[in-house]
């Protein structure tokens, strides 16, 4: 089907392309499902059933094409892993089109859940741009607005088109609808130019049924940790890296012992608050969250399976909108022993660090979205997401390679 429920037809189409998009909107989509939780915004959770639409159209001509390119069994093998990558991004669709609904549908958040989400949910807001804004008719690298800001356009709406890889030469216009991601600072200041009225960002509750803190603990947890296992697992397509496919595996396992202890925590609070409906919204999210994990594990299996990355993938996620980097601290580089705040990464290079590796006495251990404080030391290995120039100029701090090839 089409975003309005007609019929697609088969047409020859890039499988490169298609699954590029792919990528990009099913990572658009997680951010903005949980900030439609967030913001307890309607019109963000509609956003995020439109692109549903959008990823069905995606995902029915990426089967059409790949099963027009298979000719011969070994075709079927090699081709089997890239189905498998198309099938895991319509899941974790899927997976932020039922966090959407909760949210539509009014099944039922208590506030101690929105009130955790400010800090695993990064600012991200939707803007439009007024015709008397100084946005409009100007592209992103003369208005050079993320190294200024931080802030990131990640997508834009443009009637019932989506832009969701907006690059430097991409052009703003009236109208637009803007998708932003970055500090708040820089957010305020783009939604100001963009529209002509100050941002008014939301004042989350106070947690008030101490009952749940736990059982809030361990979703944000899964939500940070499936985020994770997500990138993890393109970075393993790109990298053709059985070892970080692992961490993928691990991650996942991690997600599922978490939604153990949240189906626990959940049932012992449904006894003690006054209307147990109200949860019901919790347990859509954790399912959701569950799925969004176990399908990075399908993005990594031909990895994991041996069968390496078919060209036609790696090709797709190195041109996506965001690159994922793999960088480890050289001794005496510029990031050996200070912190990420210190440093300020995220203004200087825009590249966001999302996971920092680091090994001692044999054991490995990750710090899953690092913050401001979190000191990088020689020898860590860390992943990062972000534009190809930014991810030359942190290679460069950090004193490590990096290759756009």
């Amino acid at each position: 089907m089409d975003p309005s429920g007609g019929e697609v037809e088969y047409e020859p189409v890039s499988v490169k392309e298609v699954l590029a998009e792919m990528k990009d909107t099913a990572e658009l989509l997680i951010d903005l499902s949980f900030s439609a939780v967030l913001n307890g915004s309607d019109d963000v959770a509609r956003e995020v059933l439109d692109l549903e639409a959008r990823m069905d159209v995606l995902q029915m001509q990426a089967r059409m094409s790949l099963l027009m390119a298979a000719r011969s069994p070994e075709d079927a093998e090699q081709l089997a892993p890239v189905l498998g990558v198309v099938g895991a991004a319509e899941k974790i669709s899927d997976a932020a089109g039922d966090i959407a609904k909760v949210v539509l549908e009014d099944i039922g958040l208590p506030e101690a859940m929105r009130a955790a989400l400010p800090e695993a949910v990064e600012t991200l807001v939707r803007t439009e741009v007024t015709d008397t804004s100084d946005l409009a008719d100007r592209t992103l690298g003369d208005l050079n607005v993320e190294t200024e800001t931080g802030v990131r356009v990640i997508a834009i709406r443009r009637g019932d088109d989506w832009l969701t890889n907006p690059d430097r030469d991409t052009d703003l216009r009236a109208e637009d609808t803007l998708l932003l991601r970055g500090p708040e600072e820089g957010i305020a200041d783009l939604y100001r130019r963009a529209t002509g009225e100050e941002y008014d960002p939301p004042d989350p509750p106070e947690p008030g049924i101490q009952d749940l803190e736990r059982a809030v603990d361990s979703i944000v947890l899964m939500k940070n940790i499936s985020e994770l296992a997500v990138d993890l697992a393109y970075g393993s397509v790109l990298f053709d890296s059985k070892e970080v496919a692992e961490e993928v595996v691990e991650l996942e396992a991690e997600v599922d012992a978490l939604q153990s202890r949240f189906e626990a925590w959940t049932l012992r609070a449904a006894a003690r608050v006054e209307d147990p409906v109200s949860l019901r919204g919790l347990v859509h999210l954790a399912n959701a969250t569950e799925v969004i994990s176990d399908a990075a594990v399908e993005i990594s299996e031909g990895v994991l399976r041996g069968l390496g990355t078919h060209p036609v993938v790696e090709q797709a996620v190195k041109e996506s909108d965001e690159v994922i980097v793999r960088l480890t601290v050289a001794p005496d580089s510029e990031f050996d022993r200070v912190t990420l705040g210190d440093r300020a990464v995220k203004t200087e290079t825009g590249m966001g660090v999302i996971a920092v590796r680091r090994s001692a006495d044999g054991e490995r251990d990750w710090v899953i979205q690092p913050g401001p404080e979190t000191e990088l030391r020689a020898g860590d290995v860390f992943i990062a997401k972000g534009t190809r120039s930014g991810a030359e100029r942190l290679a460069e701090l950090t004193g490590s390679e990096y290759s756009a090839e």
